[in-house]
């Protein structure tokens, strides 16, 4: 069976790690996978594909441990968000619908995008590889490559980057198997198609679900299709802002999601933008200092690398600079068994919900949307990842 070779396990200390399948319709154009790299590279690109083919448009996913950062479709990025995210060196950037749909992506949560793996729906082009020439970033997984693209990323990591290619028209086997402790496990694969349809049983008082929330809701769906359960994916004009894994309560799920989407809109703050860096800063650097400056507050150490004091942003700046938002998406791979998560969801600007129903709790849960006017849908489908 035709098989690569790993460069170890899941750990360095858990070696005869390999891929194999047949056929293998992947090309490992460069680098040294891990175990992880396939576990992050495999499901990105199911997510990717299975994106595109609901918006038609080419999408893209920032992917670290096993659950999506981010995914986003194609859309030219405003200027402001072109300065947050440190892309004003990129030529062109939104010449290129890839290029844009994985800005967007990694910048949905930058710090959490250190050393991430990217899918692809569509070929990598050389404006998309110039902006991963600059981030730090483990590996890329498309269906194809643009010739200068290839060439530039092949430089990267002193030449070790990571670089697979997949075959866009490989359709997996039914049945999958994984082997754990010694034992085979297994069932088929979660084929269950993400529609419009899944949308149409709306629950509460409120029914107004416009086209827009619609594609967000879908968005949301697919991303926790892939996401380590539990989990909460927040999108927002066709991306996801904010997406929390792998918690065993549906509560954390949602703090953590619903942070990083408040995150993400405070990074256009006028005196984000207005941070004072000094010059040759790294990118990474400039990203830890933004996520200090919103949570905690930043250090003497941190305001060395600042041309000038700066006054802090205030917990009421904070609250006026987000009070406003609204029309954010929500989706659950599972329902809710409680209206708490929906209360802190709706103070992150939420206004649209998918989830599965069938608690024993769907009548508060029904309440306290109609209570916060939030419109929420029952899917009847539980989305749960392993």
């Amino acid at each position: 069976m035709p098989s690569i070779p790993l460069k170890y396990g899941t750990n360095p200390h858990q070696a005869h790690a390999k891929l194999s399948a047949d056929p293998l319709p992947l090309k490992l154009l460069n680098g040294t996978p891990s175990y992880i790299n396939f576990l992050d590279a495999l499901n990105a690109y199911q997510l990717v594909k299975e994106l595109q083919e609901i918006s038609n448009q080419p999408c893209a996913a920032s992917f670290k441990h096993a659950s999506p950062i981010s995914s986003a479709w194609a859309q030219p990025l405003e200027e402001a968000r072109i300065q947050a995210y440190f892309l004003h060196n990129i030529p062109q950037l939104n010449a290129s619908p890839i290029a844009t749909a994985y800005a967007r992506a990694r910048g949905a949560d930058r710090l959490s995008a250190f050393g991430d793996f990217v899918a692809l729906s569509t070929p990598c082009d050389l404006t998309c590889a110039r902006m991963l020439a600059q981030e730090v970033s483990d590996g890329i997984i498309a269906p194809g490559f643009a010739k200068d693209a290839l060439a530039l990323l092949q430089q990267k990591k002193k030449g070790q980057y990571l670089i697979l290619q997949i075959d866009p028209h490989y359709t997996p086997p039914p049945l999958e198997t994984r082997e754990v402790f010694g034992i085979m496990l297994q069932q088929e694969r979660n084929h269950a198609p993400i529609t419009p349809a899944l949308l149409d049983r709306i629950v509460t008082r409120h029914q107004d679900l416009p086209p827009h929330a619609k594609q967000d809701l879908l968005l949301s769906l697919i991303t926790l299709k892939y996401t380590q359960s539990n989990s909460i994916c927040l999108a927002y004009q066709g991306q996801a802002i904010g997406v929390g894994a792998g918690q065993q309560s549906r509560i954390h799920c949602t703090k953590i999601a619903a942070d990083k989407a408040d995150l993400w809109h405070l990074r256009l703050h006028p005196k984000v933008l207005a941070l004072p860096f000094k010059e040759n800063l790294s990118r990474p650097t400039k990203d830890n200092l933004i996520y200090a400056y919103l949570t905690h507050g930043l250090t003497q150490q941190d305001l060395t690398h600042l041309h000038h004091p700066i006054e802090p942003l205030s917990p009421q700046e904070r609250t006026d600079y987000l009070k406003d938002i609204k029309g954010v998406s929500l989706g659950s791979d599972a329902f809710f068994p409680f209206s708490d998560s929906l209360v802190r969801a709706a103070q992150s600007g939420v206004s649209y919900v998918a989830q599965s129903g069938g608690s024993k709790q769907d009548t508060s849960v029904i309440e306290a949307c109609d209570a916060m006017g939030l419109v929420m849908a029952f899917t009847s489908l539980r989305l749960f990842h392993h």
